[in-house]
């Protein structure tokens, strides 16, 4: 969460996808494996380019697929390299078989990730289904806002995830915050390189002095433990992400959380929401407010791990919520970031928001100010008991079908 903005640094206008590449510059990581896909492409087509006119010194594999990208940064990374990678949609779900292996492992890569909508039908444009449907692998999932976002989000992943020796993933919106430009603050090179530090891993396959075994099988024995461990290291990561974030505070000025509160301590309704539409969010806060309605917003940053007992704590006095995802579940009863919210809520004991679910923005579909009023109108309406909240999933801005084998839009 931002809440001091003083240029330290340069004032640039770039792109979300050129600003991630600016901050793996200043990271200047060992290894970089990646394979291009859109809209995260032009973020290693960037540094590939810093690394032709010898601005970095990484070691850069250009692999066959997203498959062989994250099986070259993971051993890279068990071979004691810092090493990054980045990629997008169907290349996060060909990355899925190694996601898994990279958080078992416990190898702290940083990957850039620009969400799109995940195919059939093909589609090029930003919704997060494909960080959802990744979000029990076991990486630490940061989402940003904007460009700013992500290139801070960018540093601090480095330290992040070298501490709680987890993967971490740092994402933006495809296009909306990817290819679109605004003013960023760029911090010098060497106050980023002093912020990160150098990179001393605990144990790597190529110390001989202390050699060990990576990846072995375990079974009934141990496997269940092992487990577990990721699982209490994901919890314990809530600390490290905090204590990161202060130190960045300290040094560049930027203060960031878990999780936004924006005008919601005295909400009396509210939105919870991931990415570029809590920009949109906050207009409409704005208008609202100086018309006297209390409405406040609860933008997530880290879905992973989920910050539970502190939302349900933040929630607890809201008269109606609405959670919105921009990805859907297909089987579940609901999608995936109200399931959390609420699970969150129910274990605090907290029953007093009612609590509705929108699914909006799949393939890039806008959602714009008016569908943000329409909302907290519809809130308004739930928490005076004019109202009752919809038991079911809710689509924003959505054509009307014909149920049949291929859909058909009226």
């Amino acid at each position: 969460m931002i809440k001091l903005v003083y240029p330290k640094g340069k004032l640039v206008a770039k792109t979300g996808n050129e600003v991630m590449a600016e901050a793996m510059r200043q990271i200047e990581p060992d290894v970089v494996a990646a394979y291009p896909i859109t809209p995260a492409t032009e973020i290693m087509q960037i540094f590939s380019q810093f690394i032709a006119d010898g601005i970095v010194k990484t070691e850069y594999i250009a692999v066959e697929s997203e498959h062989s990208a994250m099986s070259a940064t993971i051993a890279a990374s068990a071979a004691g390299a810092r090493a990054m990678t980045g990629t997008s949609s169907q290349g996060l779900c060909l990355m899925w078989e190694m996601l898994y292996i990279a958080s078992g492992l416990r190898l702290p890569i940083v990957m850039a990730e620009v969400n799109r909508a995940i195919s059939a039908p093909i589609n090029i444009h930003g919704d997060q289904s494909d960080t959802m449907g990744a979000r029990d692998s076991g990486w630490i999932q940061i989402y940003s806002e904007n460009s700013q976002e992500a290139y801070d989000n960018m540093i601090q992943a480095v330290r992040i995830a070298e501490k709680a020796k987890l993967p971490t993933l740092v994402t933006t919106d495809g296009f909306i915050i990817s290819h679109c430009m605004e003013v960023v603050e760029l911090y010098p090179d060497a106050d980023v390189k002093a912020f990160i530090g150098k990179y001393k891993p605990e144990r790597y396959l190529l110390d001989i002095k202390k050699p060990y075994t990576l990846g072995s099988i375990d079974l009934q024995d141990y496997y269940f433990e092992h487990r577990l461990q990721l699982a209490e290291a994901m919890k314990a990561a809530k600390n490290i992400i905090l204590n990161v974030a202060q130190d960045f505070k300290k040094t560049f000025g930027r203060e960031y959380e878990l999780y936004e509160k924006y005008m919601l301590n005295d909400a009396e309704i509210a939105i919870v929401v991931i990415g570029s539409t809590a920009g949109t969010t906050k207009v409409v806060i704005k208008e609202l407010r100086d018309k006297g309605i209390k409405a406040g917003l609860l933008k997530i940053r880290i879905f992973r791990p989920f910050p539970s007992e502190q939302i349900a704590k933040d929630l607890a006095h809201i008269k109606a919520i609405a959670v919105m995802d921009k990805a859907d579940s297909c089987s579940g009863a609901f999608a995936p970031l109200y399931s959390d919210v609420v699970a969150s809520l129910y274990a605090a004991g907290v029953t007093t928001p009612k609590i509705v679910n929108y699914v909006y923005g799949l393939g890039g579909r806008e959602i714009n100010i008016s569908h943000i009023v329409n909302i907290y109108k519809s809130l308004n309406k739930i928490a005076s008991g004019q109202q009752k909240p919809s038991t079911t999933i809710e689509y924003i801005n959505v054509r009307k079908t014909k149920h049949s084998l291929f859909y058909k839009c009226e």
